[in-house]
């Protein structure tokens, strides 16, 4: 067991101790070396697809059924899983890895070990539509949409291209399963976003942000750096740096808190209300 120094003598029944400062940061070096992570075997399966002026670097692994779209650009030692679909131009990072079935469309760009997990979709259309002669009107979508190095995206995400301009998000951020980041959108860097979390259209996620599972943003408003968004929270406006805020609509945490124990409280008040009533009644 890996324990803190303030825990070393504690009472238990676990006699093998090793004592570190940071134990989960322990598990970083030592889990590799339990359970050896698999290995990409470099080659390109004979079922994969490469379209015409797509360049492939050394030591890549494309598995079964993968396509590579026409001009697309895979860097070295990167790992596409079976049934990735690569758009035309699209520019993949050294070291990259795809799990299967993983989409990414024409004009995206990827950096270097980006993990993409299954199902992710990189740089669809937005939900953008013009209301005109009777009927709503797609508006074409021609932004990018820039993954830039170290970002890791969950199963089943979906990161819209931008509209005219990019969606971005920043180096070494990680995205949970099962989020939506919609067009124009543009995340920091080092930010947590969790499951189920939904980011409308320009929004702007500053660096060091925390957004707790379920939590929805609103299009055009600003997170400041290093705030904390708490789950479920419904945020409307702006939020300065540093600061933490939860609950619908989202409003600075201790200030949500009254809130919920003050409605929590009317219950009871309302009963106290009813036996008064009660007693004036003849």
């Amino acid at each position: 067991m890996l324990v803190t120094p303030e825990l070393a003598q504690s009472a238990g029944r676990v006699r093998a101790r090793i004592v570190v400062a940071q134990p989960h940061e322990a598990l970083l070096a030592l889990i590799p070396r339990l359970y050896s992570p698999v290995a990409a075997k470099p080659g390109i399966d004979p079922t994969a697809r490469i379209g015409r002026g797509a360049t492939v670097g050394e030591d890549v692994c494309i598995d079964p059924y993968a396509v590579v779209g026409a001009g697309a650009r895979i860097g070295h030692r990167v790992w596409l899983g079976a049934h990735v679909t690569i758009g035309e131009g699209v520019s993949i990072g050294d070291e990259a890895r795809l799990h299967p079935n993983v989409s990414v469309y024409p004009g995206a760009e990827i950096g270097e070990r980006v993990v993409l997990h299954s199902g992710a979709r990189i740089g669809s259309e937005g939900f953008g539509y013009v209301y005109a002669n009777g009927g709503h009107r797609r508006l074409p979508h021609i932004g990018r949409c820039i993954i830039e190095h170290d970002v890791e995206i969950g199963a089943n995400s979906a990161v819209d291209r931008g509209s005219i301009d990019d969606t971005v998000i920043g180096a070494g951020t990680k995205v949970d399963n099962l989020v939506h980041i919609a067009h124009n959108v543009r995340i920091g860097k080092q930010c947590l976003v969790l499951a189920q979390v939904g980011i409308a259209g320009s929004a702007r996620i500053e660096d060091g942000c925390v957004i707790a599972g379920q939590a929805g943003i609103a299009g055009h408003h600003v997170i400041g750096k290093g705030a904390r968004i708490g789950g479920q929270a419904g945020v409307f406006g702006d939020v300065p740096p540093g600061e933490s805020w939860s609950g619908y609509p989202a409003r600075p945490h201790r200030e949500a808190l009254k809130s919920q124990a003050a409605l929590f409280r009317i219950a009871g008040l309302l009963k106290r209300m009813e036996r008064l009533l009660d007693r004036e009644q003849p």
